[in-house]
């Protein structure tokens, strides 16, 4: 729990909306399996992730009573529930959820609106949180973008891409890769040279500024035992994910990690290639490689997650059969000093 967290009263309602909000901490994970049983149809409706993996850890985690957050009672029953995670002076709002009971009066985009409000209050009058950042991946673009701008945030659009793996694919590209480089299979010793690559990859990048984990070494090893270690982002597959190695160091020219979100759908969570190595096709070369893996084996569609703004890689991903499936939008707020 951080120490600093001033854990303030929400706003008071309206006398239209007939909600409580309260501490997410004075829930146990079974009254809140029925909510997060919701949640993971709607992952799997809209998405095509199954997301029951994601929801097992967070009940484990609101078993122990320590994630903060907030919870909306209608009527004497749970409505929704919103959370976030600490991370030095940095939160992250991992989620927020709504299921209005039956006969309420009351929609999901009020109750997560008013979620979103009470939280976003507490964290900005929170001494020790100089930054906020929050990717609503189920929500589409747009939705709660409002109340985030309102609060000061920077909102960028960023895109849910999805390849169709059902049919035949084409035979991939040649690359003329330049001498040296080799590509071979993810290895648990790669945690290293993989997190300096991403730091030096996304070096005043974008998504950099959305996330701050990918601009220090210490930050991208974080994202990468994320990736790896925990089922946030599906599980970890390790044949399908790829290294490119060259000779004369230690480091590595690109990577692919990719993660099994559903049975039968993969995901790639991360595509970089070091700025010396860029347009020479190693990215397509990874991609291609990690999608003849997944078809091998069976599975009927590969997705990704791409910031609107970066059209180079939309334009890879295009060129290489992905489609949009749906837009999300990721929020920043940094306490101006």
């Amino acid at each position: 729990m951080y120490q600093n967290e001033i854990f303030r009263d929400p706003k008071p309602m309206t006398p239209a909306l007939n909600l409580e909000i309260l501490d997410l901490r004075h829930f146990s994970a079974a009254s809140l399996r029925p909510l997060l049983d919701a949640e993971a149809r709607v992952w799997s409706e809209r998405l095509q992730w199954d997301y029951r993996a994601s929801a097992n850890l967070l009940l484990q985690y609101l078993d122990l009573r320590v994630l903060p957050g907030y919870v909306a009672i209608e009527g004497g029953r749970i409505a929704g529930y919103i959370f976030c995670v600490y991370e030095e002076n940095k939160a992250v709002i991992g989620d927020v959820f709504a299921a209005p009971p039956p006969g309420s009066g009351i929609s999901r985009e009020e109750i997560e609106s008013r979620l979103l409000e009470s939280l976003i209050e507490m964290l900005q009058h929170s001494p020790g949180v100089d930054r906020i950042e929050s990717q609503l991946l189920l929500h589409p673009h747009g939705e709660h973008s409002p109340i985030f701008e309102r609060d000061g945030f920077e909102t960028a659009e960023r895109l849910f891409l999805r390849l169709d793996l059902s049919g035949p694919r084409p035979a991939p590209r040649s690359v003329h890769a330049p001498a040296g480089i080799q590509m071979r299979p993810w290895r648990d010793e790669d945690f290293h040279a993989a997190s300096h690559l991403i730091s030096e990859a996304y070096r005043g990048h974008l998504d950099s500024h959305i996330n701050d984990q990918y601009r220090t070494v210490a930050g991208s090893l974080r994202f990468l035992h994320n990736i790896v270690r925990f089922p946030g982002c599906g599980f970890f597959d390790p044949p399908a994910s790829r290294v490119l190695t060259y000779p004369g160091g230690h480091g590595l020219a690109g990577l692919l990690l990719c993660s099994r979100v559903r049975e039968d759908v993969a995901h790639v969570t991360q595509l970089c290639v070091a700025p010396q190595f860029r347009g020479k096709g190693l990215g397509r070369a990874l991609l291609d490689a990690c999608i003849v893996d997944v078809q091998a084996r069976g599975f009927r569609a590969l997705t990704l997650t791409v910031t609107k703004a970066n059209r180079g890689a939309i334009a890879l991903y295009e060129q290489t059969g992905f489609r949009p499936m749906h837009s999300f939008d990721a929020m920043l707020w940094e306490r101006k000093s």
